[in-house]
C-alpha cells in the first residue's frame, strides 16, 4: 500500500518539476509558432494599392493586375457607345484602394455590340404620343411620322430601314425608326380627289354646232 509520503514524493523529484516548467513553454512556442506561420501565409498586415485599370484594353488590365500578385474576374459586360470592345468600364474595388496580396479585383468589360430591343406592342395598340415615348426610353431614334389613311393619332406600324416591323422583333438600340401614323383626313382628300377625277373624266360636248 502506497503510504501518503510516497505519493507527494514528486516534490522532491527535479525531473518532474524541470518538465512541469518547460510544458508551458512548449505551448507557447507551439502558438507562436503557428501563429507566425498564418502571418507568412495569409499576408497577415501587408496591403497594396490596387491600380486604376478603367478604360484599359482587357488584357493590359490583367497584366496590371498581376504584376501586384492581384487576381482579374471578369463579372459583367455592358455596352458604351465609343468605348472598344473589351475596355474596362468598371473595377471593383475602385483603384487606389488598400488590399490584401492576392485579392480578387472584379471587372466589368465592354461587349463592342449594340445590344438588341425589343419592339414592345405599339402597332394598332396605341397612340403617336404613347408609341414615341416607350421608343425613345428604349433608346431608338425617331425621324418624322409617316402618315397614312386611318384614325388620327393612331399607330399602324414601325418601319426600320424601309422594312416594316412585328411587336417583338429585336433590333439594335439606337436604330432610327420611322411611325406609320394615322390621318383621317387623307381619307378626305382621297374622296375629293376621286370625285374631281369623276368630274374630270365627264365628256365635254360642244353644242355650238346645234
Amino acid at each position: 500500500m502506497i503510504s501518503l509520503k510516497d505519493f507527494f514524493s514528486f516534490k522532491n523529484n527535479k525531473a518532474f518539476w524541470l518538465n512541469l516548467i518547460a510544458m508551458p513553454i512548449v505551448v507557447i512556442a507551439i502558438i507562436f509558432g503557428v501563429l507566425h506561420w498564418l502571418d507568412i501565409y495569409t499576408h497577415h498586415g501587408e496591403s497594396i494599392i490596387v491600380p486604376n485599370v478603367n478604360g484599359l484594353p482587357l488584357k493590359q488590365a490583367e497584366n496590371e493586375l498581376g504584376k501586384k500578385n492581384l487576381r482579374s474576374v471578369v463579372i459583367d459586360s455592358n455596352y458604351v457607345k465609343g468605348m472598344p470592345a473589351g475596355a474596362i468600364l468598371e473595377q471593383k474595388p475602385l483603384g487606389g484602394a488598400k488590399v490584401k496580396i492576392g485579392r480578387s479585383i472584379y471587372l466589368t468589360i465592354n461587349t463592342g455590340e449594340v445590344p438588341k430591343v425589343s419592339i414592345p406592342d405599339i402597332i394598332d395598340n396605341s397612340s403617336f404620343r404613347q408609341a414615341e415615348a416607350r421608343l425613345r426610353a428604349l433608346g431608338f431614334k425617331l425621324t418624322e411620322p409617316e402618315y397614312i389613311e386611318g384614325e388620327k393619332g393612331w399607330i399602324y406600324g414601325v418601319k426600320y430601314n424601309g422594312k416594316e416591323l412585328v411587336s417583338g422583333e429585336k433590333i439594335p438600340r439606337e436604330a432610327v425608326l420611322t411611325l406609320c401614323v394615322g390621318d383621317d383626313e387623307l381619307k378626305g382628300d382621297s374622296i375629293q380627289t376621286d370625285s374631281l377625277s369623276i368630274k374630270t373624266d365627264k365628256p365635254i360636248v360642244d353644242e355650238s354646232w346645234f
